[in-house]
């Protein structure tokens, strides 16, 4: 860290062993991603009067180049909350995945869902068993009936929205799968 690591303790006395656990926690936070500038971390017992032990709130500030990291946990999300050990560790771990999308984000990780290529029936060849689709880009797609996805071959006609997936074949591209487009089903 560019700035080093800030432990507030608010409306409870200073806790060297708490500390420690904090500082190991954040250490290991660089772990995930080297290039956290400042991370600062607040304790508090709310006020209030229990019944039972205090509950705790932790909240991590971690920032990081062009953005800021928050985590807090509240004791009204979770009556393990009761120990400052359990509350601490909650929040670590949500910021230790939140600096993980983080990082996965910045080296553009992030999946992506691929629209499948999409085109049109052009041709059938029913005595032979065999079509051909015209895909968007142009090219001519070779398909047999045994690739029709819960489809019958029989059924389809010139001008049936179509979309495939491709895999090369002896004599040119071929499509190994051709899921017939419905009516209501939008293409992206």
């Amino acid at each position: 860290m560019k700035i080093p690591l800030q432990v507030t303790f608010r409306d409870i006395p200073h806790s060297d062993a708490l500390e420690a656990d904090i500082r190991e926690k954040a250490a290991k936070l660089e772990e995930y991603y080297d290039q956290i500038m400042s991370c600062r971390v607040m304790v508090e017992a709310p006020h209030g009067h229990h019944h039972k032990g205090n509950l705790y709130h932790v909240r991590v500030d971690i920032t990081v180049p062009g953005d800021e990291i928050v985590v807090s946990r509240s004791p009204d999300q979770h009556h393990a909350h009761e120990d400052a050990y359990v509350t601490v560790r909650d929040a670590f771990n949500a910021a230790r995945r939140q600096l993980q999308d983080f990082a996965r984000k910045q080296r553009q990780k992030v999946k992506l869902h691929e629209v499948p290529p999409h085109g049109t029936i052009s041709k059938l060849v029913a005595n032979e068993d065999y079509g051909m689709i015209q895909a968007d880009d142009g090219r001519e797609i070779y398909f047999h009936r045994n690739s029709i996805v819960n489809g019958d071959y029989d059924v389809l006609e010139i001008g049936n929205e179509v979309r495939f997936t491709e895999e090369a074949g002896d004599e040119g591209p071929q499509a190994s799968t051709v899921h017939v487009i419905g009516k209501h089903h939008i293409v992206t």
